[in-house]
């Protein structure tokens, strides 16, 4: 069983490395509050396991796999939209996906966290809840430390020509889990939905 973890992490980061040291850390860390006409979206990687590993987001609101950018281990990634509902998709050696109805002139977290699957590492995401039943709570003291530790990323040019190279990749890879993701029961779906009033 070791051996086959050790296997399938080797893969994985792998198939992650060519994503990594692409991104850089925004010149402006400082959080500004989304205007009354949008909603935004912040990313987050908590630092508690899969460190070496990475992520790449996407908004795949209507089919569509618009790039937002690779998402390494303590770092966030803003994401303006406008309200209404929205899905947004992880990809890494699979995709995974979360769905969203957000209101304007609010701001939403969501975490994304590395898990295991039978043969290959892959990535959840999941809203931060602002009150209510959640696993991520945004008045929890751990979630308040992890965003006072993380810093937010920047795209560049060599992130975005690894977007593009790897696009068909990413069109494949969300077509097959779109399909797994609709076969979800109605409470999981629930689960990773994030609601209006998740919004600060």
């Amino acid at each position: 069983m070791k051996t086959r973890l050790l296997v399938i992490l080797a893969a994985t980061l792998l198939a992650a490395g060519c994503a990594s040291n692409k991104m850089i850390d925004a010149p402006e860390q400082e959080l500004v509050a989304a205007p009354a006409d949008k909603a935004q979206v912040i990313f987050l990687r908590s630092s508690f396991v899969g460190s070496a590993i990475q992520s790449v987001v996407y908004d795949a609101t209507d089919g569509g796999a618009e790039f937002i950018g690779i998402l390494s281990n303590g770092k966030m990634l803003k994401h303006l939209v406008d309200p209404g509902k929205h899905v947004f998709m992880v990809v890494s050696e699979a995709a995974d996906f979360m769905e969203a109805e957000l209101a304007g002139g609010k701001t939403y977290y969501a975490i994304v966290t590395p898990r295991m699957g039978a043969w290959r590492a892959r990535f959840s995401m999941s809203p931060v809840r602002n009150g209510g039943p959640g696993e991520f709570q945004f008045d929890s003291s751990e979630f308040r430390k992890w965003i006072a530790e993380a810093e937010f990323s920047q795209n560049t040019p060599d992130s975005f020509a690894w977007a593009e190279e790897n696009r068909a990749s990413v069109l494949q890879k969300q077509a097959e889990y779109w399909e797994v993701w609709q076969q979800k029961s109605a409470s999981d779906l629930a689960e990773r939905t994030m609601n209006p009033d998740d919004g600060i």
